[in-house]
């Protein structure tokens, strides 16, 4: 068995914000979001517009009368500041949330939240068993309620690999070096009809800055095949303009 998250907005004002985080937890696999005293209400239906396709977890969404109601089922309290508190409580840092995450097994872990204008009390801190700083700008520190739990979600999401897009293994079949010796056999005699290697003392290095561009691109044989009709193309349409 592994941890169960639950994010708690205690007493959020506005319903986009609200709306915005049931999205973000539904981004990176979670689903359990507790309010204390929407402001404006609940059901809120700005919070139904900005949920997008998240309204199942809305639906789900807890209401609660107080922040005590809302941690009780909780078996470790995390919350989260944009600034310092002066409180009798351990801050750590975001990496330092995440090893605390990876230690424990088996619990029931809160991420709590406080409303916008004003974030977390004293008070509510005082439920907390750890208070995270998101890091962020010293010119301007304030984060936007769905903003921070996106990144939240976004960690603990990483740490856990829910379902990290990944590209299967991925083979590519590098084209013959004797059909990249002919390609270029071919561009450098069209160069030279053109006069391009000028001056001609700097011919050599010229030349060997071309094959160092092609020969890293690694092109397949079918990528050279395109490219030695280009250049041929290329070539025949210049003499019609001739």
């Amino acid at each position: 068995m592994t941890n169960k998250y639950g994010f708690i907005l205690i007493n959020p004002q506005l319903g986009e914000n609200i709306g915005a985080s049931a999205r973000a937890l539904k981004n990176f696999g979670f689903k359990n979001l507790l309010i204390t005293n929407p402001r404006d209400g609940w059901p809120n239906v700005k919070a139904q517009a900005t949920s997008v396709g998240a309204v199942d977890v809305l639906n789900k969404t807890k209401i609660l009368k107080s922040t005590e109601d809302a941690i009780k089922k909780f078996d470790i309290i995390f919350s989260f500041s944009a600034r310092r508190r002066d409180i009798n409580k351990k801050h750590i840092s975001m990496s330092g949330f995440i090893k605390i995450l990876k230690k424990i097994k088996n619990k029931k872990i809160g991420l709590m939240f406080g409303p916008e204008a004003s974030g977390l009390s004293n008070i509510d801190l005082s439920y907390s068993n750890y208070l995270i700083q998101i890091p962020s700008s010293s010119k301007f520190k304030s984060l936007n309620l769905s903003h921070s739990i996106l990144l939240v979600c976004y960690e603990i999401f990483k740490m856990k690999k829910f379902r990290e897009i990944s590209q299967s293994s991925f083979t590519k079949e590098i084209g013959k070096k004797a059909k990249l010796h002919q390609l270029l056999k071919l561009l450098f005699s069209k160069l030279e009809e053109k006069n391009f290697f000028r001056p001609k003392e700097k011919k050599r290095s010229m030349i060997s800055n071309i094959n160092n561009l092609f020969y890293r691109m690694e092109a397949n044989d079918k990528e050279l095949r395109i490219l030695g009709s280009l250049i041929g193309s290329l070539a025949k349409i210049k003499k019609k303009h001739n």
